[in-house]
């Protein structure tokens, strides 16, 4: 979800305006990946990241109590593979968008991603260069 823009006073007392946050779950076994995509993400100011999630099981969880406008999906993920927790978040809420991550850019995984209703598979090796833009086109879905 996209928060609501919420009130704030500035040092006079002033009400201000902030801007809205696109909010970000990461699911990734890996923890170095999840600290890269966590350190890449946090440079931008409108995103914010609710939570990091190590399984697919604990993904699908997270995302249907955080309600996450975007989910970062690792296709292979232990418990539940991102192609079926994928297919769970998005059965359980048309509002959460997901791109899915991958070693590969192609391929049957990356098919059945897309199938199990993510917008978007962003190759591994490409995501520090192509996630927030491919964030924004996502987020557009929802909006």
């Amino acid at each position: 979800m996209i928060e609501a823009n919420s009130e704030a006073t500035d040092q006079v007392g002033r009400s201000t305006v902030t801007a809205a946050k696109i909010r970000v779950l990461i699911a990734e076994d890996h923890a170095a990946l999840r600290h890269m995509l966590r350190s890449v993400l946090e440079q931008y100011p409108d995103i914010e990241i609710v939570g990091e999630a190590t399984n697919g099981e604990d993904a699908v969880l997270m995302a249907e109590e955080l309600q996450p406008a975007i989910v970062l999906m690792d296709i292979s993920m232990p418990k539940l593979d991102g192609i079926a927790a994928t297919r769970l978040i998005k059965a359980n809420s048309n509002r959460i968008e997901v791109l899915g991550l991958s070693v590969y850019a192609e391929g049957d995984s990356v098919d059945a991603m897309l199938r199990a209703g993510a917008v978007a598979v962003v190759p591994k090796e490409s995501a520090a260069e192509d996630l927030y833009d491919t964030i924004q086109r996502a987020i557009t879905l929802v909006l």
